[in-house]
C-alpha cells in the first residue's frame, strides 16, 4: 500500500517492493519479483487511463513501445530465471541503487534545450520504440525494476512531455508485468505460501496507488521523492555492504 501511495503520488518507487519482499519478508528472489510484477500491472493499470484522458498518452508510440516491451520482458524472465538466487538478489540491490540515484539526478535543475520539431512532438521510427522497449523490459523483468524509473528519461528524451512520458511507462509497464509476473510464477516453482500473498498484496497495492493519485495535489511530490531516492539508497548500501562483508 505504501508504495503504491508513492507510485500514486510521484510515479516512481516500484523498484522497492522486491527489495521489501526480499529483505523484510526474506522471500526467495524469484518469488519476490514474482510478486512485485503483479503489482506493477495492477498500478500500471490503475494509473495509464488518467493520462490518456488528459491526452498525454500518444497511443501509437506506446503500442510500439509496448510490443518491444513484451518481447523483452520474455527474454528478461529467463535471464532471471536462470542466473542464482545469490546473484539475482545483488542485482535488485544494484538496480535499487542505481535508480534512487537517477531519481535525485533527474530532479537538477536542467538547462532550457531548444529541441527539433520532430523531438518535440516524440516522433521517431518505429523501430526506434521497439528497440526501446525490448532492450528497458529485458533489464526490468531480469531485475525487479518497475519500469518507470528507466523508461520515464529514455521517452524524454525523445522529446516527449514529463506527464506523456510517466503515462506511457506506465502502460508499458502492464506489457512488461504481464509476461514476467506469469513467467516468475510458472517458471520458478513458487511454494504455496507466497500464492496466499498474492491476492492482498495486490489488494493493497492498488489502494495504494488509487490513494496516491488522488492526493497528489495536496504533497510537495519533491520532496517525497528524495525522501524515497535517499532512502533506497542507503538501504542497497547498507544491504550490499552486509553481503561483501559476511
Amino acid at each position: 500500500m505504501l508504495v503504491g501511495a508513492c507510485i500514486g503520488l510521484t510515479g516512481i518507487a516500484g523498484f522497492l517492493l522486491p527489495i521489501f519482499y526480499v529483505s523484510v519478508l526474506t522471500l526467495d528472489p524469484v518469488a519476490s519479483l514474482a510478486l512485485a510484477f503483479s503489482a506493477f500491472v495492477v498500478s500500471g493499470i490503475l494509473g495509464w487511463p488518467a493520462y490518456r484522458a488528459s491526452g498525454d498518452l500518444p497511443l501509437r508510440e506506446c503500442g510500439w513501445l509496448a510490443l518491444g516491451s513484451l518481447v523483452g520482458a520474455v527474454a528478461g524472465v529467463f535471464v532471471g530465471l536462470a542466473l542464482p538466487a545469490q546473484v539475482l538478489t545483488v542485482i535488485l540491490y544494484i538496480v535499487v541503487l542505481v535508480s534512487g540515484t537517477t531519481v535525485l539526478v533527474r530532479m537538477r535543475p536542467k538547462k532550457s534545450i531548444k529541441l527539433k520539431d520532430d523531438a518535440q512532438t516524440g516522433e521517431r521510427s518505429v523501430a526506434v520504440y521497439v528497440a526501446v522497449g525490448a532492450v528497458t523490459a529485458v533489464i526490468c523483468a531480469a531485475s525487479g525494476a518497475g519500469g518507470p524509473v528507466l523508461v520515464v528519461p529514455i521517452l524524454m528524451l525523445l522529446g516527449f512531455s514529463p506527464r506523456s512520458a510517466v503515462g506511457m511507462s506506465l502502460l508499458d509497464s502492464v506489457a512488461i508485468g504481464i509476461p514476467s509476473a506469469i513467467g516468475y510464477f510458472v517458471g520458478g516453482s513458487i511454494d504455496a505460501s507466497v500464492w496466499s500473498l498474492l491476492l492482498p498484496a495486490l489488494i493493497g497495492h492498488g489502494i495504494g496507488t488509487i490513494a496516491g493519485s488522488m492526493n497528489a495535489h495536496r504533497i510537495n511530490a519533491t520532496v517525497l521523492k528524495v525522501i524515497v531516492a535517499v532512502g533506497s539508497i542507503g538501504v542497497a548500501l547498507y544491504k550490499l555492504a552486509g553481503m561483501l562483508l559476511g
